[in-house]
């Protein structure tokens, strides 16, 4: 079997596919790639035990049809090094010696024969057929930018461990929560026609942000325990995490009698500075709002520094001394999409409900942060 291939699709494909591999698998053939020959379609495969990574590329000239593994660690470094130009690519089918040339270099390699690769196959218990719906892939990234952050990493709670999606037939919800945060954002320009709910892990969801285009339709068929997404030029299978997600719903506030109203950007900036003196321990910053001004301060006892910022707002309630996490401020501030931030408070011992000032037209974001202890400014 031979091929041509241009190093920048090859790496491309390698590179891709590499993202789903672990460092250290349980089964030593999944340190390989499975690449295979069909037609003229190359298909560079990557596989843990839960989920698995297919890329296309298009062959303008080949010979014969195959498959192999090879070493993925070893491949995706060769590629990287190579200068961009054409590879001619042989593979024995007797003894499985890889053989990539290019103009100026010749490296051989040793593969495995390609039906030894395990197949990736469904476990769910029922054989009902799977739920197909179309989405955007510009709406699935932004659900996963505005969530994935707030994911839980308690082994206690697996449930938290992934972004829940909320699917309905005339809008999505993207779900994440660890306890102390919570965010949920709603698109309601999705129209999926179905009714389903999963849980995706972080590491299924990071290589879905990383490997789609901002601007490609995915397919996508779901069953109880997993989804096989696919694109023009991947498919990639994923597991879900088992058990019933939180009602989260009950948890955000529908109503909140105080609003204060922040420029996002003044207040990120004064709450990283402010955060340069917060007790490592605890990361504690305190808020006292007033109707025009929001006084940030944090102290550290064990060195004796402190930090005051003042920063304008607009506040329609009572003054009231609130504290929060400054690294979890951080988080909020930076992922908001609007210049203003409206943050909806009840009392200093129930959670603040931040929202942007305007969503885009169909999409409702809401973050929830439960205060902290203050017992005095």
């Amino acid at each position: 079997m031979r091929f041509n291939i241009s190093c920048k699709a090859f790496y491309s494909a390698v590179s891709a596919a590499a993202k789903v591999i672990n460092p250290k698998n349980a089964l030593a053939i999944l340190d390989n790639f499975l690449i295979s020959v069909e037609g003229d379609t190359l298909t560079v495969t990557g596989a843990d035990v839960d989920n698995s990574l297919s890329a296309r590329v298009t062959l303008a000239e080949h010979e014969g049809e195959g498959r192999f593994c090879v070493t993925a660690r070893r491949l995706v470094e060769l590629l990287k090094e190579l200068p961009d130009q054409g590879l001619t690519v042989t593979v024995d089918e007797t003894t499985f010696a890889v053989e990539i040339e290019y103009t100026g270099g010749k490296y051989n390699l040793t593969a495995i024969n390609g039906n030894e690769y395990p197949v990736f196959k469904s476990d769910d218990d029922d054989q009902s057929a799977p739920q197909h719906f179309t989405i955007n892939s510009g709406a699935m990234l932004k659900g996963l930018d505005y969530t994935i952050f707030a994911v839980g990493n308690d082994d206690y709670r697996p449930m938290m461990k992934g972004v829940f999606l909320d699917i309905k037939p005339e809008e999505i919800s993207f779900v994440a929560t660890d306890t102390h945060k919570l965010v949920r954002y709603t698109d309601s320009r999705v129209k999926s026609g179905i009714t389903a709910s999963c849980i995706l892990p972080v590491k299924p969801a990071s290589i879905i942000r990383n490997i789609f285009g901002k601007d490609t339709e995915l397919s996508i068929d779901m069953t109880a325990k997993n989804a096989t997404i696919e694109s023009e030029a991947f498919t990639f299978r994923c597991t879900f995490l088992n058990g019933r997600y939180p009602d989260y719903n009950r948890v955000i506030p529908k109503t909140s009698p105080f609003r204060l109203t922040v420029d996002r950007l003044s207040m990120l900036n004064a709450v990283r500075r402010v955060g340069v003196f917060v007790d490592p321990g605890y990361g504690l910053e305190k808020f006292k709002i007033n109707p025009d001004k929001l006084l940030i301060k944090s102290d550290d006892n064990n060195y004796c520094t402190c930090a005051r910022e003042t920063v304008p707002c607009s506040y329609n309630g009572p003054e009231m001394v609130i504290g929060f996490s400054a690294p979890f401020l951080i988080e909020f501030m930076t992922i908001m999409p609007s210049d203003e931030v409206y943050i909806d408070l009840a009392d200093p011992s129930r959670a603040g409900v931040f929202c942007p000032s305007e969503n885009e037209e169909g999409t409702d974001l809401v973050m929830l942060l439960m205060p902290m202890n203050v017992d005095k400014f």
